[in-house]
């Protein structure tokens, strides 16, 4: 998989995540329902991994590369690790620091992207990098930088959307496009920028780094309940703290949408 051309990468908006003031925490924004719906899979699954690698995290470094507002930073901080956040957007990194200070959490955080992240070789006993590998622009670039600031032995957990028909129907047009269902902002993913296990896998082997596995995921009701659910917030009788109360993700072998892994550094 080569960097994204500029006639699609102009297509997706990573603006969103610099509009002023805090959209990660409000619960009254669409950001909500990643930290209700989707972080339960995601946390799961990264605290599996680590016990089944032994991985003690007392002491250990960690990093989140596309960090947003905190909201997923602060459960890999609550996993034991020393934890770093970067994010190119800087209203969002404000409002992870903001936050984390309101908890008085000693997570640090700064400004960085993916294709340059702004530490030395070898900084961080892990990396994390959770919906946002289909967001960046030179995707080789971030997988080589993801390897070059992971230590020997380190690990690397991640998860992205896979670029098949399901996710096409479902990410793009039930989710951003189709008004009837619709709970995204336009544009917020671009289909073609979405990623097939087998090209991560090549990236990866590619940067130095041992691909292990990779898990599915689905909601935990059925779609027809999935899409009365939507409905009720588009007709205003939900909103996202609702929709985020009633339907969470849960690891399963269908990889046809959202998917994680991980890799260790040799």
């Amino acid at each position: 998989m080569d960097k994204i051309p500029d006639a699609i990468y102009n297509r997706i908006n990573n603006k969103v995540y610099e509009t002023p003031g805090d959209i990660w925490w409000d619960t009254n924004s669409v950001l909500h329902i990643l930290k209700t719906s989707v972080n339960p899979w995601r946390v799961g699954y990264a605290a599996r991994v680590l016990k089944q690698l032994s991985f003690n995290t007392t002491g250990k470094t960690a990093l989140e590369v596309g960090c947003g507002g905190g909201i997923l930073t602060e459960e890999i901080h609550q996993l034991g690790f020393n934890t770093t956040g970067i994010d190119p957007a800087e209203a969002s990194v404000l409002a992870a620091a903001n936050h984390a200070k309101s908890r008085g959490w000693p997570i640090r955080y700064a400004a960085g992207s993916g294709e340059h992240i702004p530490f030395a070789d070898a900084s961080f006993d892990a990396v994390f990098c959770c919906d946002v590998l289909e967001h960046v622009k030179d995707l080789p670039r971030v997988i080589a930088e993801i390897s070059r600031v992971l230590k020997p032995g380190g690990v690397f957990i991640y998860d992205t959307i896979n670029r098949t028909f399901v996710s096409k129907l479902v990410a793009i047009k039930i989710w951003q496009e189709w008004k009837r269902w619709a709970f995204m902002p336009p544009h917020l993913h671009v289909w073609d920028m979405f990623i097939k296990p087998s090209e991560i896998r090549q990236l990866l082997r590619a940067s130095g780094l041992e691909w292990q596995e990779h898990i599915g995921s689905k909601p935990n009701i059925s779609l027809p309940k999935m899409l009365g659910y939507l409905r009720n917030r588009a007709k205003g009788k939900w909103g996202f703290v609702e929709l985020g109360q009633h339907f969470q993700l849960v690891e399963d072998k269908d990889m046809n949408m959202l998917y994680a892994g991980y890799a260790i550094k040799p």
